[in-house]
């Protein structure tokens, strides 16, 4: 018997360039940027001042005063894309045996984070038996964000989070399309989400010395693939997909944006921050990927790209994509939308999933801008500057994180 087919029924991002997924989509074809200036804590003395922040976001659009009181900015964000996707795939809560059958895989890289860091302010003012907040462990968790989404929409499949660095939501995007294959679920809320614009986490990224400096250019200081490239910018928000069984979205006259047909996934065992030789553990994950697929490399005619904007993880991937694609690389497109919402860290795979099934839909590449000065070993198609009007069969989303982790993921129009 063979494997069930996964198809995409609902869409739902919230990104530094917009609070939708339309939003966010258009604000990419017209190349414009979400990074600027930190405004929410004091920067002197970092070394990186700029990010991509959710200007305008209101948690209690989507939740009571009091529920956003008691859970983490990370978690205001899952349970916000969720809401758009559920909506988008014309879903509300869920009863009876669909609620059975629906899943819920939301993923992030670092959880509660501003949660945390309150936190301890509070116990070194109050000590503590007053500085401690009763919801405290359940806002910094990661995998509060699905089971606040679960039971907001009584969810009752599966629940977990998958934590892989920057391809945490990726990892929860392929599990989730392994669900609905193998017949666990149905359905399936998959995707990503992350909050991590605070002190330590932006202090943290300084002091490992991976995040741009050009502070007096926010917009242009993510540049994956230019020879100017100084390090990647931090962005924050969510990426959620509607995942459901072809059949089934089929009998209840759903709409499909496209479907998801290739996994791939592979590991390093090389260094805790560096990508492995020649990308060899991201080839891995695009062969498996496409093999997962059934498809030609030359079926593929757009790549969303980890591209991070860093010195040697852009070079790598380009020799990965290379040597997975040979000859057919020089006709494929590929392009960084980070260049333009930063690097959402473990949302960025489920944001750039969401990307790509527009892409699909849309026939519409978005570009990578402030490429500028190529790097010669940077030397593909990488959309520069400007959208792409053009038709493909199959996009390709790749999420590389620290550990050496990789995650590939293949969407293609519907037969």
């Amino acid at each position: 018997m063979g494997l069930r087919r996964v198809v995409v029924t609902g869409l739902g991002a919230l990104t530094p360039v917009g609070l939708t997924a339309e939003e966010s989509f258009s604000a990419l074809l017209r190349g414009q940027s979400g990074i600027g200036p930190i405004t929410r804590f004091n920067l002197e003395g970092f070394t990186c001042k700029i990010a991509g922040q959710l200007e305008g976001f209101d948690p209690t659009r989507w939740m009571t005063p009091r529920e956003a009181r008691t859970m983490d900015p990370f978690i205001h964000h899952a349970i916000a894309a969720t809401q758009m996707a559920m909506e988008d795939a014309g879903l509300g809560r869920l009863e009876g045996e669909l609620a059975d059958r629906t899943g819920c895989y939301i993923g992030a890289g670092l959880g509660g984070i501003a949660s945390l860091e309150n936190t301890h302010a509070s116990l070194m003012a109050k000590g503590p038996r007053h500085g401690i907040s009763a919801y405290f462990v359940t806002q910094i968790i990661v995998n509060l964000a699905p089971g606040q989404v679960a039971i907001r929409w009584n969810a009752r499949g599966p629940n977990m989070s998958h934590v892989s660095a920057c391809a945490s939501s990726a990892h929860s995007i392929g599990e989730a399309m392994r669900a609905i294959q193998y017949g666990t679920c149905d359905l399936m809320i998959a995707g990503g989400t992350e909050a991590t614009i605070t002190p330590l986490g932006v202090g943290g990224f300084c002091s490992m010395k991976a995040v741009s400096t050009r502070n007096d250019e926010p917009t242009k200081a993510s540049r994956p693939f230019d020879l100017d490239r100084d390090g990647f910018v931090m962005g924050e928000g969510a990426g959620v997909l509607i995942l459901e069984e072809l059949e089934h979205a089929r009998k209840r006259g759903a709409r499909i944006h496209a479907e998801l047909v290739g996994y791939g996934l592979s590991g390093d065992a090389n260094h805790i921050t560096a990508p492995a030789a020649e990308g060899e553990g991201g080839q891995r994950a695009m062969k498996m990927a496409l093999a997962d697929a059934r498809l030609a490399p030359e079926a593929v005619g757009y790549i969303n790209a980890h591209g991070t904007s860093t010195p040697v993880g852009d070079v790598l991937e380009t020799l990965a994509i290379k040597r997975v694609f040979g000859e057919h690389a020089r006709r494929l497109a590929v392009s960084s939308t980070k260049s333009m919402t930063g690097h959402l860290l473990g949302a960025a795979g489920a944001v750039e999933g969401v990307f790509s099934v527009l892409a699909l839909t849309r026939s519409v590449l978005p570009p990578t801008i402030n490429l500028d000065k190529p790097d010669p070993a940077c030397d593909l198609d990488y959309v520069p500057h400007h959208p792409r009007e053009v038709r493909v069969q199959a996009a390709m989303s790749n999420s590389f994180g620290f550990g050496g982790t990789n995650a590939t993921l293949v969407f293609a129009r519907l037969d």
